[in-house]
């Protein structure tokens, strides 16, 4: 299977946030989101390359993450439930210490209720990219977001997105910066591809 298993659930079997955490958690073997309809994605475990690549970003996030010390970061198994009800894990994340601590224990051990500063979504080979484009836009229209990439290997292409303009795309970039968001991270590229 070399892409998502999609559950539609009839909406008199809709689970609430914690039945659904609690879903996750019999099956934790399995990364698995849930849509804001609470359609339920089950996605393959990611080949060799892909899951190198994105170690290598979670490394270098990292990195820059403890040497800052303002924030905290998280791995592509980190649920996070957004305003609409969808739980996403991107790739590689990063939130504000100050945000991430107004969060009770309860809401930390769980899907935490809150978006991300910053995320990162990497495209594998066998992923399309309009449905991790609209998973983008998703995100983009919560509060909190700040920064976010969009990693397409298959063509050597990233899109930024930011509050409130438009997407930028660039063509093969040796490097990304982490602008205001994530003053002096730079993403070295040349991990990626």
């Amino acid at each position: 299977m070399s892409f998502p298993l999609v559950l539609q659930l009839p909406s008199s079997y809709k689970m609430t946030p914690e039945q659904f955490f609690e879903f996750c958690q019999v099956n934790r073997d399995l990364r698995i989101e849930r849509n804001k309809y609470g359609d339920i994605s089950i996605m393959p475990p990611t080949g060799g390359i892909t899951g190198n690549r994105n170690f290598n970003i979670a490394v270098q996030l990292g990195v820059w993450s403890e040497q800052d010390g303002t924030g905290i970061c998280f791995d592509s198994s980190t649920g996070f439930t957004l305003s609409t009800g969808a739980e996403r894990s991107p790739d590689a994340s990063w939130i504000k210490l100050e945000r991430w601590n107004s969060l009770s224990q309860e809401q930390q051990q769980k899907f935490a209720p809150l978006t991300p500063d910053f995320l990162i979504e990497l495209r594998s080979a066998s992923d399309n990219l309009k449905p991790l484009q609209e998973k983008m836009e998703e995100y983009m229209r919560e509060n909190g977001i700040q920064l976010g990439w969009l990693i397409d290997r298959k063509n050597r292409q990233v899109y930024i997105y930011r509050p409130s303009i438009s997407v930028e795309c660039l063509d093969n970039p040796p490097t990304l910066d982490g602008e205001n968001v994530l003053p002096g991270f730079v993403l070295n590229m040349s991990k990626v591809w």
